[in-house]
């Protein structure tokens, strides 16, 4: 990492578009140039962050993406600033929409339910464990292709992942209503068939059953 003393950290900031904040302050912003520079605070001195500080851990997550051929953020740098206590990533966003934001784009709607579930099925297979998993955080990008994106809490194994993970993946794909209304649209089946096609440690019977848990 990377330090940032104040006097830079106001000029890195200077006229940008604050994207989100809290009663902390500025949690994700847009610099003059398009790149975003994405702040992280400790919340406890006792946790993980301390030794592992969550802006690294986004900058990593880019690296073994990218190693494993998936869209997301290109990172610029990692930043320690210890004048207001944050640490940052600085990096340039995947170009495209969220899945979310096309949610009403009947058109397509069951193409890119089956683009999903072959892409989930593709993070699963190359061991990528995405649990903020959710219609927001992917991306389909100008080239047709779906990435990932705010993925500080992300793991990355070394073989394809286990099937009690995988389940456990959809339980988070299905927690916001707009998100669950949309993947469920005819029970599900156009995402399901498609997620089981690109795998073959769940069975459909099994896909099923998760998704349709109350």
């Amino acid at each position: 990492m990377q330090a940032l003393d104040h006097n830079h950290y106001l000029t890195l900031r200077e006229a940008a578009e604050v994207l989100e904040a809290d009663g902390s302050g500025d949690k994700v912003l847009r610099l003059t140039d398009g790149s975003i520079l994405k702040l992280f605070r400790r919340k406890r001195l006792l946790t993980s962050a301390a030794w592992y500080p969550y802006a690294k851990r986004f900058a990593d997550n880019c690296t073994r993406l990218k190693q494993r051929q998936i869209p997301c953020p290109s990172i610029r740098q990692v930043y320690r600033i210890s004048s207001i206590q944050r640490d940052a990533v600085h990096y340039d966003p995947l170009p495209g929409q969220t899945l979310r934001q096309l949610l009403d784009d009947g058109l397509r709607g069951d193409a890119l339910r089956a683009q999903l579930g072959t892409f989930i099925a593709i993070l699963h297979e190359r061991g990528i464990y995405f649990r903020s998993a959710h219609l927001g955080n992917i991306v389909l990008t100008p080239e047709g292709q779906l990435g990932l994106i705010d993925i500080a809490d992300l793991k990355v194994f070394s073989r394809p992942l286990r099937k009690a993970l995988r389940l456990r993946n959809f339980k988070h794909m299905l927690r916001y209503k707009q998100d669950r209304e949309w993947l469920l649209d005819n029970h599900g089946g156009v995402f399901i068939e498609h997620y089981a096609a690109a795998q073959s440690t769940c069975s459909i019977s099994e896909l099923n059953t998760e998704l349709h848990k109350n």
